[in-house]
């Protein structure tokens, strides 16, 4: 039988071949119903009529991006059917505008594992790659701009993950559309050194486990990393420049590490909503309104060796209890507490608490903002400070750091924040239109 097997394998690595395609109407199609088996399709410069489909394992190579195959508004330009195809260096255009078939530059069914889609550029299609349902494929330092021609939330996704088990994504640049990349339902996927620009939210997790989250970049987005009702992530090394609501929100996720983030610039550098068992650790939260919000009964979390630099408002918790944010004498650094350390150990000799009363009574009573100044409000926050048996429950560091954790964009990234920044000022940000918690 393992001889059979290996005759069989043999005969078809003998078969395989290099062949040329000539642009031209209905040569693409033809090539690839004529091809065996791992043979490779050089597509020659010039406009290849679409759409396709790949259902055996054979190589798509535009040779560097001089070819471009469009799928003249017809569902998805080439579809993925077969084990083992590739698609790459091509210019992919024209899909079709149907929401409902998910409508692709490359889509990719359940029975094309192992597929890789590398070093494309698709360009104004409804969505870039459709990762339905395939397991163990690659989507690989892909160039993809979505469609601007209707609004935002009317756009297909950069890449769109359903059911996946194994993927990975890594080093695309992704632009316009409406999420950068959205998971759902998928397992054990690497998401990695992607860069997303002008969508709604860079990064968006439904209901997906067991998967990597790092050293992607969002920039000028609605919102960076969203990660709903999932359990068991990596984030690590991601960086939020200039997210207009949120760099990073955990809704209902759970037993994650996050660590080592840099958010800059975002009304919220983080919002935990019913998380829990998560660890935050030297991430770097800076220049934002609210540096965290931490609300709905989060439990169990661990925050430590984190660094809050700058942000209005550190800190944004209501609650009647005292929360530790220290684990195993090491707390965060805050740059508003004025700490010093007489034995020379890193550690602030005094605890720091980042909310009073005050605070308690301007978040659930706005209009008391009128009296902030007054001097009766100094009173109170002075008394809280010199007698801290007055102080409400809320989060308390025991063992704040001295020194932040140091976390730098890439100058590239701060260039391209700074432009989003100077456009978000120009044009604003209608926030009602992109709820990660009333819709998805």
């Amino acid at each position: 039988m393992l001889l059979t097997c290996a005759l069989a394998l043999h005969g078809v690595a003998a078969a395989a071949a290099e062949r040329r395609v000539a642009a031209g109407d209905g040569a693409l199609a033809a090539a690839i119903a004529a091809a065996a088996p791992g043979d490779v399709l050089l597509l020659d410069p010039g406009l290849h009529q679409g759409p396709v489909v790949l259902d055996k394992p054979l190589t798509l190579d535009g040779q560097g991006g001089q070819a471009r195959i469009d799928g003249a508004g017809q569902g998805s330009v080439i579809t993925i059917t077969g084990e083992g195809a590739v698609v790459r260096g091509l210019v992919i255009t024209g899909s079709g505008s149907e929401h409902e078939t998910i409508d692709s530059g490359v889509q990719l069914t359940k029975t094309s594992r192992r597929a890789v889609v590398e070093g494309n550029r698709l360009v104004g299609n409804l969505f870039g790659v459709d990762a339905h349902g395939t397991q163990d494929s690659v989507i690989r330092g892909n160039l993809i701009e979505g469609r601007q021609d209707t609004r935002m939330n009317d756009r297909g996704n950069g890449v769109y993950s359903w059911n996946t088990r194994g993927l990975v994504v890594e080093g695309n640049d992704i632009r316009f559309g409406r999420d950068g990349i959205f998971v759902i339902l998928s397992r054990k996927g690497t998401f990695r050194d992607n860069r997303m620009t002008d969508v709604r939210f860079a990064i968006h997790y439904m209901n997906t486990h067991d998967s990597e989250i790092s050293g992607n970049v969002s920039i000028g987005n609605h919102l960076g990393f969203a990660l709903m009702y999932s359990d068991r992530l990596q984030i690590n090394g991601n960086t939020s420049l200039a997210d207009a609501a949120q760099g990073l929100m955990l809704n209902y996720a759970n037993s994650s590490d996050i660590a080592e983030n840099l958010v800059i610039g975002a009304e919220k550098c983080v919002f935990i909503y019913n998380a829990h068992k998560n660890l935050l650790a030297r991430n770097r939260f800076e220049g934002c309104d609210i540096g965290i919000h931490f609300t709905a009964g989060s439990e169990r979390n661990a925050i430590t060796g984190n660094a809050f630099i700058g942000n209005r408002t550190q800190v944004k918790y209501v609650g009647t209890r005292d929360v530790e944010w220290s684990v195993e004498g090491r707390g965060n650094y805050w740059s508003d507490h004025p700490a010093f350390d007489l034995n020379g150990d890193a550690v602030a000799d005094s605890a720091f608490r980042p909310n009073d009363l005050m605070d308690h009574i301007l978040w659930s009573q706005p209009a008391a903002s009128l009296l902030t100044g007054s001097p009766v409000v100094q009173l109170i926050r002075w008394s809280q400070s010199s007698f801290p048996a007055t102080l409400p429950g809320g989060v308390l560091d025991s063992h704040p750091m001295m020194a932040p954790v140091a976390i730098a964009p890439d100058p590239e990234d701060t260039a391209l924040a700074a432009v989003a920044m100077a456009r978000r000022a120009a044009e604003g940000t209608q926030n009602d239109q992109f709820d990660p918690l009333a819709a998805h």
